[in-house]
This record gives structure tokens, sequence and C-alpha cells, in this order.
């Protein structure tokens, strides 16, 4: 990786669910290492309070909402992000939806749909605006963020496993039809993370043996940055249609 504090330098990277949790340190790290940062989310008082916080520090940020749902926003946001700092280079895809974990039977048809949605669908739509601009600039990194479940699926969580297992597939596909463009396709499965997310299933300082591995525990989102800066950073070349993971468990 290159020199802390400048690895991502005159680079311009979006991040959406940047608002809180993993995206907002993930946001936060970018900015740090030099990276022009286009903050997305629903809220904007969040992502404003995050591009605040990069500018506060001496770096380039701003703060854009979209819901990831709508391509015809997705697609506008990306436009505005390249019409603000002139090219797009990395596109972090953490924008998730973890709601309707029920039994199939007893499942809403439209909170099933939504999640799909937003945690499929919203990458689609953001690497679909994508990758003509990182074509155009000679390369770039996406990284989508995924979880265990899309490789290992378990009751009660039909619709987050399906739309992260989606996600992989999705993930590796485009992988194949961009390398040609020096375009990098990786997903990373953060683990347990202490986000708003991830509230009703455990904490940070819960004992977790998600998968029945008692190794597992609960991170706090700054402990996923480094996998993510190593993805960013990484010279042309490096890592792609690969599934990195922070859990400590077989996935």
């Amino acid at each position: 990786m290159a020199e802390t504090g400048r690895s991502l330098a005159g680079k311009v990277a979006i991040v959406t669910g940047g608002g809180r949790g993993i995206g907002r340190a993930v946001a936060l790290a970018f900015g740090r290492e030099g990276a022009k940062v286009v903050v997305t989310a629903r809220h904007r008082d969040e992502i404003e309070a995050v591009a605040e916080a990069i500018r506060a520090a001496g770096g380039e940020a701003t703060g854009l909402s979209c819901d990831v749902a709508d391509g015809s926003a997705v697609q506008a946001m990306v436009s505005q992000a390249v019409a603000m700092f002139g090219r797009l280079d990395v596109l972090v895809n953490n924008a998730g939806d973890g709601g309707e974990r029920t039994a199939v039977s007893e499942s809403d048809p439209d909170r099933f749909a939504h999640v799909m949605q937003v945690n499929l669908m919203g990458p689609y739509h953001a690497c679909r605006a994508a990758v003509p601009r990182m074509r155009a600039g000679g390369g770039g990194k996406i990284i989508n963020t995924g979880s265990g479940v899309g490789h290992t699926a378990r009751p009660g969580n039909a619709a987050y496993a399906a739309s992260k297992a989606a996600l992989w597939s999705f993930t590796r596909s485009l992988a194949m039809e961009v390398w040609k463009d020096n375009i990098e396709v990786n997903e990373v499965i953060p683990g347990p993370v202490d986000t708003r997310l991830a509230e009703p299933f455990f904490h940070r300082g819960a004992e977790v043996t998600a998968g029945g591995a008692e190794s597992e525990r609960v991170k706090t989102p700054e402990e996923c940055v480094p996998i993510f800066l190593f993805l960013a950073s990484h010279p042309q070349g490096g890592p792609t249609a690969q599934s990195f993971s922070l859990a400590r468990r077989a996935i």
C-alpha cells in the first residue's frame, strides 16, 4: 500500500451508505488518505456530517443524498459526482437493508423485494453508472460489501441471504467483464460489526457464536477499514473477482 496519508491522493471515491457504520468509517479513512470523497445515503444530515468531518481534517468531500434502490437517482448522483470532481476511481457499494429476517412462509413480499432492491439492485445501478466513467479514466476499483450468509445461508434470513448471494455472483460476473478496462471488482465480508443494521442481533462486547464458531467476535466499523483501503489503493493488476472475509469462522 502507498504511504499512509497519501495512498488515495488524486483519486475520487463514492461511498454509498456512507452516513453511518462501516460506510462512515471508510469514507473518513478515504478522506485521510487523500481521496476526494462523495458520501451518499438517504439521510442528508448524516452524510453532510461525514463530509464536513473530512473537510475539517483538510480533505475534500461532498454529501449527495440518494436512495440506491432508485436507478434514476443513482445515475444522477454519479453524474453529479463526476461533474464536481472530474473523474471516478473508486466505488464502495456499502448501502444495505437487513430487514425481513423471518421465515419465508411468514415474510412480507414487499419487504422481501425491498431488501433485494437495496442490496442487489443498488450496487447494480451504481456499477452500471460508474463503469463507463472508470473506463474513461483508465481504470478503477469497485468494492461490494457482502456477507457470510451470501456464501452459507441460514434459516429465517432468506431475503438478506439471497440478496448477498446474488451480489457475490454479480461481483464475479462484473469482474470478468471489466478486467481488460483495468477495473477490479471485489467483495468484502465484514463479519459481525457493531452497526445500527446489526443492533437487533449483536453489539460490541457481546458473545457471538455465528455459525457455531466460538472464535467469532463483534468488531467496530473502524476495524473494517484496512481491507477497504487495501483494495481501493492497490496498484492496477491486483485481485479481482475475489471475496475478502474479516470473519473469524469458515464462510
